[in-house]
C-alpha cells in the first residue's frame, strides 16, 4: 500500500500521479470546519506546483461525502463580517479547484448536502455511488444555499437547480446522472475502482493539454459568444503549433501511437 500523509481532518494518499484527497470528520459526516477548509485551501496550492501530480480525486470518510459547513462552529460566529469570511474563504478554495491544472473528480461515497453539493458541482468529474443523495437543503434551516448555488446553476439545467435550491429536497444518485450533476454512477464497492478508471483514462492524455483545455474551458463560459470564439481559436492555433499536438496529429496520419513524454 502506498504511504498516506495523515492529518487530522483531511487524508492526502498519492499513487501513480493520482492523488486522492479524503474528506475525515466521518462522525461529523465530514462538514467543513475551519480546519478542513484551511488544508483544503494548501492542497491545491501544493498539488499545482507538483509535476507528479496528474489527476487528483477528493471523497469522503465513512457514510458521507461532505453534509456542508459546520453548522455549530459557524453559529458561534461572533458577527456577520466573521459568517461572510467563512464564505469568502470557502468560495476562494472552490475556485482553486477550477484554477488547478489538474482535473479533478469527485468520488462522491455517499452525503452531499448544502457546501458539499457545491464541491460536487465545483468538481470538474464526479463519480457518484449509488447510495449516493445530493441536496440544497439551506432552505431546509432558513438559509438559502446562495453559495452552493453558483456552480449548480452552471451544472445542471436552471429550472432543476432552482428545484433543489427552493426544496432543499434529496435526489438519488441516478437522477444527478440524469440531470447532469454527476458523469457516472458505480456500485458502493467499485466507486473508487470506478474514479480511478476515469483517472487513468485522463493520464493517458498529454498533461499540457488537459491544462490548456481545462482553462480555456472555465474561460470561455463566461464570455460572450465572439469573445468565446476568439479565444478558442488562438488557443486550437496555439495548441497546433506546439510539439504535443504536432507529434499526436502526425502519429494518427500514419496510423501509429504517439510518443508523448510522461
Amino acid at each position: 500500500m502506498p504511504k498516506a500523509t495523515t492529518e487530522a481532518v483531511l487524508l492526502r494518499e498519492a499513487r501513480d500521479g493520482t492523488v486522492v484527497l479524503t474528506l475525515n470528520r466521518p462522525r461529523q459526516y465530514n462538514a467543513l470546519s475551519r480546519a478542513m477548509l484551511e488544508r483544503l485551501h494548501d492542497e491545491p496550492d501544493a498539488i499545482a506546483k507538483d509535476a507528479s501530480a496528474r489527476v487528483v480525486v477528493i471523497t469522503g470518510a465513512g457514510r458521507a461525502f461532505c453534509s456542508g459547513h459546520d453548522l455549530k462552529e459557524m453559529r458561534a460566529l461572533g458577527s456577520q463580517q466573521e459568517v461572510e469570511g467563512l464564505f469568502t474563504s470557502c468560495s476562494a478554495m472552490m475556485r482553486k479547484l477550477t484554477a488547478l491544472p489538474q482535473p479533478v473528480i469527485a468520488a462522491v461515497n455517499g452525503l452531499a448536502t448544502a457546501a458539499g453539493c457545491q464541491l460536487v458541482a465545483q468538481c470538474d468529474l464526479a463519480v457518484a455511488s449509488e447510495n449516493a443523495r445530493f441536496a440544497a437543503s439551506g432552505i431546509n434551516l432558513g438559509l438559502f444555499c446562495s453559495t452552493p448555488a453558483v456552480p449548480l446553476s452552471r451544472n445542471i439545467a436552471r429550472k432543476r437547480a432552482v428545484e433543489m435550491l427552493f426544496t432543499g429536497e434529496f435526489i438519488e444518485a441516478s437522477m444527478a446522472l440524469d440531470w447532469g450533476l454527476v458523469n457516472r454512477v458505480a456500485p458502493a464497492e467499485r466507486l473508487m475502482e470506478t474514479a480511478q478508471e476515469l483517472a487513468n483514462n485522463l493520464k493517458s492524455k498529454p498533461r499540457e493539454v488537459l491544462a490548456l483545455g481545462k482553462a480555456l474551458f472555465y474561460r470561455q463560459l463566461e464570455q460572450g459568444l465572439g469573445a468565446a470564439y476568439g479565444d478558442a481559436s488562438r488557443t486550437i492555433a496555439a495548441n497546433m503549433a506546439d510539439d504535443i499536438a504536432r507529434e499526436g496529429v502526425d502519429a494518427f496520419l500514419a496510423k501509429i501511437p504517439p510518443r508523448w513524454r510522461p
